[in-house]
C-alpha cells in the first residue's frame, strides 16, 4: 500500500486502504552538558534563557530553593547537592557518593519538563549582589568591579559558576564563588 504524508505528518493512504497515522515524535529540546573543573558539578545547557543577561542565583540547599520552582523539582533528584542559575545554564553539583549516570537522566528530564510548563524559573527573584557600581565605590573598588566583570566573571561562569564582589578592606579583595566553584 502507498502512504503520503499530510501537511499534519498523519500518513494518508493511496488508493483502496486506510493506513492508521504514526506519532510523529519531535524533540522539543536539545540539552547540552559541560564538564566544569569540579567533577561533582555539572553544568546543563538548555538552549533557552535561564535568567536573564548577567543575572545568577545560587542554591546551596532545598530551602533556600523556595523562591525557585525549577530549582525545588531539581533538588527532588536523588543525589542533588545544590542548584545554581546562570543566564543560560544550571548548574548542578550533586554528593560524592552519587553517579552521574544515574542523575543526568532525571536532570534532563525535569529541565525540559519544566520549560514546557511555561512556568517561571523564579517566582520572587531577589538577585545576587553584583559588581554594578555604587556612587560611594572609590576608584580602587571601581576597578575592581570592573575587572571582576570583564575579565573575571566571564570566565567563572564559563564553568558553571559565579563570582560576587562582597567587598574591599585594607587591601583585601573579599569575593563570594558559588556554584561547581
Amino acid at each position: 500500500m502507498l502512504v503520503a504524508r499530510t501537511e499534519n505528518n498523519l500518513l494518508q493512504p493511496v488508493g483502496r486502504k486506510l493506513a492508521m497515522p504514526h506519532p510523529i515524535w519531535k524533540r522539543t529540546m536539545f540539552i547540552q552538558t559541560q564538564d566544569t573543573p569540579n567533577p561533582d558539578s555539572l553544568k546543563f545547557l538548555p538552549g533557552v534563557s535561564v535568567l536573564e543577561k548577567g543575572q545568577t542565583m545560587d542554591f546551596p540547599s532545598v530551602s533556600s530553593a523556595q523562591c525557585s520552582p525549577l530549582a525545588k523539582l531539581l533538588f527532588r533528584v536523588e543525589g542533588v547537592r545544590s542548584v545554581f542559575f546562570g543566564s543560560d545554564f544550571v548548574t548542578i553539583s550533586k554528593q560524592e557518593d552519587a553517579e552521574w549516570r544515574i542523575i543526568k537522566p532525571e536532570v534532563f528530564a525535569v529541565i525540559m519538563d519544566f520549560f514546557a510548563s511555561g512556568l517561571p524559573v523564579v517566582t520572587d527573584a531577589k538577585p545576587n549582589p553584583d559588581t554594578q557600581f555604587n556612587e560611594d565605590d572609590d576608584e580602587t573598588v571601581q576597578m575592581i568591579k570592573e575587572l571582576l566583570d570583564t575579565r573575571i566573571r566571564p570566565t567563572v561562569q564559563e564553568d558553571g559558576g559565579d563570582i560576587i564582589f562582597m567587598g574591599f578592606d585594607d587591601g583585601i579583595v573579599k569575593l563570594k564563588m558559588q556554584g561547581s566553584c
